[in-house]
């Protein structure tokens, strides 16, 4: 099996100024090409330590893919650390130096001396072309590894992984079947009690069951090689079952592609109205071409739960359109949703837990519940549904 590591370098990743996207995005990507990702390593603006890391990784990995620390500044030290590591110098790479003045000059700037160090890499290593930024990246053989090195900003490591580094992968290595991995999400119940349902469940040779929970929902997933796909389907059939009242959608999409589907299919339009999560749920829905024909944030006022569910009804009637969905204010912990459609309005008042959950949090949440009453309606579900962690206080329906 090739072992394919990353090695992500910064103090702002080190210590969590910034949220590194690009390895997570890197390690799905690897994953669906057949090259799961072994381990991944971080590493701050110190020379001693990432020519240390390197040194070590060298004798480990297979495939090390190095991120960040190619710009302009003196705490863009990669370049350097790889010289080190392998015992060569800084060489400067005319091609790409004359491409970056070029670069420069189209734009109507003068490329300032500090960007130079950009186009040198260590002798003998061969350069990675990066068509979306100044700096260039490169590749070297150092021990057992073949190591890539590729910026920092997200725009040009995706591209520079897809155009530069996988087809060289994909050249030199016979890359196995990519693993198959059926996925669902499921929102209303806790990890423990979705884990204490499926984990007597027998899995065939070689196949495990994954829970991924991203607050306020945990997505199953079930991993093993295509060979077993017959025996995995067969156990896939099992868990939806078992958790079909809680399951939210199937695959990837997410939730707003699934109910921007089923309203476009149907030829519908919602009208939104938002009080606590201020324009959150309108964002997920739109971000999704969610066909809507109005979204409004009202200011907070008290109401009672047959009153939300009346101006919800009332919504549809002015903005002309058959759906409706309202998330009113939030409370001493208490929230009411409502739910207008052809065949009845309906509503809920929930309440959370004391301190269980923080601001954005409790947004996400109440968004998730106000989508998952239309999907169920879409369904032809019980629209008002209990859930395992939040308590359902009131129900109507008119």
């Amino acid at each position: 099996m090739i072992r394919v590591e990353m090695l992500a370098t910064g103090d702002e990743v080190l210590h969590g100024q910034i949220v590194d996207t690009n390895a997570a995005w890197l390690a799905e990507l690897l994953f669906q090409h057949g090259l799961p990702m072994t381990s991944r390593t971080t590493v701050g603006d110190a020379m001693s330590s990432l020519v240390e890391t390197l040194v070590q990784r060298s004798h480990i990995a297979d495939v090390l893919i190095v991120n960040g620390g190619l710009g302009p500044t003196s705490d863009d030290l990669s370049a350097q650390a790889a010289a080190e590591a392998s015992g060569t110098e800084l060489v400067m790479h005319e091609a790409w130096l004359e491409k970056m003045e070029a670069w420069f000059a189209a734009r109507g700037r003068v490329m300032a001396p500090s960007n130079r160090k950009q186009a040198q890499i260590p002798a003998g290593a061969e350069m990675l072309n990066n068509p979306v930024g100044t700096a260039c990246g490169f590749a070297m053989q150092l021990n057992r590894c073949w190591m890539f090195f590729t910026p920092g900003v997200p725009s040009e490591f995706k591209t520079m992984v897809e155009e530069e580094i996988l087809p060289r992968l994909k050249q030199r290595f016979d890359l196995p079947a990519p693993p198959l991995c059926l996925r669902l999400t499921t929102f209303g119940r806790g990890e423990s009690d979705i884990a204490n349902e499926l984990e007597p469940l027998p899995l065939p040779e070689g196949v495990v069951m994954g829970y991924r929970t991203s607050m306020p929902i945990i997505e199953i997933k079930l991993t093993g090689p295509e060979t077993q796909r017959v025996a995995m389907e067969q156990v896939w059939q099992q868990v939806k079952l078992l958790l079909a009242e809680c399951t939210i959608f199937e695959g990837r999409d997410g939730l707003p592609p699934v109910l921007a589907h089923a309203l476009q299919q149907r030829g519908l339009r919602l009208a939104l109205s938002e009080q606590f999560t201020a324009g959150l749920l309108h964002w997920q829905l739109a971000s999704a071409e969610v066909p809507l024909s109005a979204a409004e944030i009202v200011l907070p006022q008290q109401e009672d739960l047959e009153t939300q569910v009346a101006r919800t009804r009332a919504l549809a009637a002015r903005e002309g359109t058959v759906l409706a969905l309202s998330v009113g204010e939030l409370r001493e912990g208490e929230i009411a949703l409502a739910l207008h459609t052809p065949e009845a309005s309906w509503g809920q008042r929930v309440k959370f837990s004391p301190g269980r959950h923080n601001l954005e949090t409790r947004q996400k949440v109440v968004a998730m519940m106000a989508m998952n009453m239309l999907r169920r309606w879409l369904h032809g579900s019980e629209v008002t549904t209990g859930y395992g962690w939040i308590d359902v206080l009131e129900t109507v329906k008119n």
